[in-house]
């Protein structure tokens, strides 16, 4: 019985999953046991197979015909937790970010990753571990930061709301400018408003009424 951790690629392109397949099946930790070119194509192949025969990783691209990568990693992972899926993608828009994790998988790697890179987050999937670097990492704050400012419905402005949520991380006028790309002047500006419209006296407030929200944890 083989010991070898057994792969699926999913990716609507030939060429990027016979690159893929020749590169893992050189490695002797690895078995591609199937490869499909989109999302519903994945899901079906589980279906049509016994539990034995399904793969431990999935690779899995985000943007395909007929099922993209999110739907995919949902309809598998609600029927076949088991399994681990890495997203595959040339992608690093912040809500894809989110939405992977949300939907299920345990890591998210650009398609410009080195080669020993892709080893280390596989062995990492095997074992049910995350491996997503920094940018990445940078994407999910981001998004899901975003998904908060979007989900309340004060009278801030989206630019207060991302001071606000900064504020309450403990982010100086300085750090404030520098992450959301604006002047010092305009900071405290948009400080200035929040304190306003939020009728409070000072940062440490404002940080607390972010807190209270459940804006931040």
């Amino acid at each position: 019985m083989s010991d070898k951790i057994k792969v699926m690629i999913v990716d609507d392109h030939d060429m990027v999953r016979m690159g893929l397949k020749t590169y893992l099946m050189m490695d002797p930790l690895f078995e591609v046991i199937a490869e499909a070119g989109n999302g519903k194509e994945a899901v079906d192949f589980m279906n049509a197979n016994p539990e034995n025969a399904l793969p431990d990783i999935v690779l899995m691209d985000l943007m395909m015909p007929v099922m993209n990568g999110v739907e995919a990693t949902r309809a598998v992972l609600e029927r076949y937790p088991q399994i681990n899926i890495v997203i595959l993608t040339s992608f690093i828009e912040d809500d894809l970010v989110v939405q992977a994790v949300e939907a299920g998988a345990v890591s998210y790697c650009l398609k410009t990753v080195s080669a020993d890179e892709l080893i280390h987050a596989l062995q990492q999937a095997s074992r049910g571990m995350p491996v997503m670097t920094g940018e990445i990492a940078q994407a999910l704050t981001r998004g899901l930061r975003q998904r908060t400012v979007q989900g309340d419905d004060t009278d801030l402005t989206e630019r207060e709301k991302e001071v606000l949520l900064l504020i309450a991380e403990g982010k100086s006028n300085k750090e404030i400018g520098e992450e959301l790309h604006i002047s010092i002047k305009t900071v405290k500006t948009h400080v200035s408003n929040l304190l306003m419209k939020c009728d409070l006296e000072d940062r440490t407030q404002l940080a607390i009424f972010a807190h209270r929200q459940g804006w931040v944890s």
